[in-house]
């Protein structure tokens, strides 16, 4: 429900709409006249305006200009009995969110006045979402409101001061490095290295020695002694990222690291101490690993001393809107552009998307965005050619079925309806068909003039 300012110098208007608003469940407080309405604006704001348009001394455009200033959050619906095109489209060039001429049917109003309290209700959200940005600090930033992850987030802070081994576990691209980083910030050892391999990404040699280091001559190539991450990163954390794919001989060396706390360089006979806390990673199921006989169960214990799966994108949906503003405001900055929303259509799409590279392919959607526009705002415009064919072909079930072919037009035409408030020769145009093709279509699905959800 929202607050509301209803101002019209006709006594009788002014009384009705009072009413009904009331009755939807608004708080409502009126003004017999533009003059009125300025003053009690000036002393406290509304979400949403309804004022008429001629009025003496002050008009409904004055007052409509005076809450824009005011109350950039706010909307204004202006009402009139001298409705013309030129003053329509006017009235929306100067921000009016919808022009309704009288007589004017109460369904019709009731519903923009739903409709334009959901659009304050967004605008506002996103003004939040942004403040929240301002408010992360620190040197890793993990940005959620998801209940999943805060909770994540407490346990993280709970055992990073105890230095024992963690396996975090989840999809690729859900922020599992920056978990390793966040419980590594929060620890004894944050002023120390943080230092991250992809066990993936190397064969077995190459990792044997990036990992443990190798003395000059251990092997072809070997010109000189080499410290491996292992004791580099002594006094701090070793993040080994799909750990699932080290071989097994590598498997070995590691879980004797971990045991003995020490490290043996190839082609060393001497071993060196280490203080390392480890966290792995997987996207893989680790158990399932063990039980293929591809990865050390007791290597898995070692490591396992605590878990955290992070959840997909996919089953976090709250949080896609305040990483996308996280991300504008990111990219904005570095592209030294002055990008600051993302479009309604855009947003919608993005919701109702099921990121399979979840968090890292947000970002490299919203990087794209802010790259493309020439504007203040991204748009659906800049998305993938195959995201922004998702508002075409995004069926949602109703009711546990499928929606037949029926169901999809009357929500088409019900849409091109509400696009052209509710003016049936118009929205035939647009929809090619004539004015009494449309009425029976109407009168066949048995359309509410007042129902257009």
């Amino acid at each position: 429900m929202g607050k509301l300012l209803i101002v019209d110098d006709e006594e009788l208007t002014l009384e009705n709409l009072e009413i009904v608003m009331r009755k939807e469940g608004h708080e409502v407080t009126g003004a017999s006249s533009g003059v009125k309405a300025l003053r009690i604006m000036g002393k406290e704001e509304f979400d949403l305006v309804l004022t008429d348009l001629r009025m003496e001394n002050v008009d409904g455009m004055q007052v409509l200009a005076k809450c824009k200033e005011l109350y950039p959050y706010s909307e204004v619906i202006i009402i009139t009995a001298y409705a013309s095109l030129p003053s329509a489209i006017d009235t929306m060039k100067k921000g009016a969110y919808y022009y309704i001429a009288k007589p004017f049917k109460l369904n019709e109003v009731r519903q923009v006045v739903r409709e334009a309290l959901e659009k304050v209700k967004l605008k506002k959200e996103n003004a939040l979402l942004r403040e929240q940005i301002e408010g992360f600090r620190g040197k890793v930033k993990i940005i959620s409101q998801d209940p999943k992850i805060r909770s994540l987030l407490d346990t993280a802070r709970q055992i990073a001061p105890t230095d024992c081994n963690v396996i975090v576990s989840g999809e690729s691209g859900t922020g599992k490095e920056l978990f390793a980083r966040y419980i590594h910030a929060c620890s004894k050892r944050a002023d120390e290295p943080f230092l991250a391999i992809n066990c993936g990404a190397f064969n077995e040699n190459i990792l044997a020695s990036e990992l443990f280091g190798h003395e000059k001559g251990a092997f072809t190539g070997a010109a000189g002694m080499k410290k491996g991450l292992i004791e580099t990163a002594s006094g701090g954390t070793l993040f080994l990222d799909e750990i699932t794919e080290m071989d097994s001989s590598m498997q070995v060396m590691l879980l004797r690291v971990i045991q003995e706390k020490e490290v043996l360089r190839l082609g060393a006979t001497k071993p060196e101490k280490v203080d390392v806390r480890f966290i792995a990673a997987s996207n893989r199921n680790m158990k399932d690993s063990i039980k293929a006989g591809q990865f050390r169960e007791d290597l898995y214990f070692r490591l396992n001393v605590i878990a955290l799966h992070i959840p997909p994108l996919s089953e976090r949906r709250d949080d896609i809107p305040l990483l996308s503003y996280f991300f504008l405001k990111k990219y904005s900055a570095i592209m030294n552009k002055d990008v600051k929303e993302i479009n309604e259509e855009m947003l919608s799409i993005l919701m109702n998307y099921d990121f399979p590279g979840n968090v890292r392919e947000l970002e490299n959607i919203i990087e794209r965005g802010v790259a493309l526009t020439s504007d203040s705002t991204i748009e659906a415009g800049h998305l993938p050619e195959d995201l922004r064919e998702l508002s075409i072909r995004t069926f949602r079930k109703r009711e546990g079925r499928i929606p037949s072919l029926e169901d999809q037009e009357l929500s088409y035409i019900r849409w091109v309806l509400k696009e052209v408030g509710g003016n049936k020769t118009l929205a035939a145009q647009v929809l090619g068909i004539d004015r009494v093709s449309l009425w029976r279509k109407l009168k066949k699905y048995g359309f509410d003039e007042g129902d257009s959800k």
